[in-house]
């Protein structure tokens, strides 16, 4: 019996002492709201993404993982600096292969020349 009353005492200084560290904060009251952790080092906005850049890139962690907005951000990025890379490769091919089609023949004739 002695065992029991001094277990209910122990809860009720417990539960008390955790109301009163809540309820009565003194001076400082509740915690002050935090602002959402941001993403530190974004992509730069004033030159072409290099392989360091999205190497260094780390997101804030959240409750439940990371912030979608951050990284719907950093892909659209991504995704739009690879297209811009893959039109200006196929221009350049294209006009790579452009230049090869009209020196090709210049330079068959003079060997043809040659044989005669």
């Amino acid at each position: 019996m002695f065992m029991f009353l001094f277990l209910v005492v122990a809860l009720v200084v417990v539960v008390g002492a955790v109301t009163l560290s809540v309820v009565g904060g003194g001076d400082s009251a509740a915690l002050p709201e935090v602002a959402p952790e941001r993403l530190r080092d974004p992509l730069p906005l004033d030159r072409p993404l290099h392989r360091g850049d999205v190497e260094a890139l780390r997101f804030p962690l959240t409750l439940r993982g990371y912030r979608m907005a951050d990284v719907d951000d950093a892909l659209g990025r991504l995704g739009a600096e690879l297209a811009e890379r893959d039109a200006r490769i196929a221009d350049l091919e294209a006009a790579l292969a452009g230049a090869r089609s009209t020196a090709a023949p210049s330079l068959e004739k003079p060997a043809e020349e040659d044989h005669r």
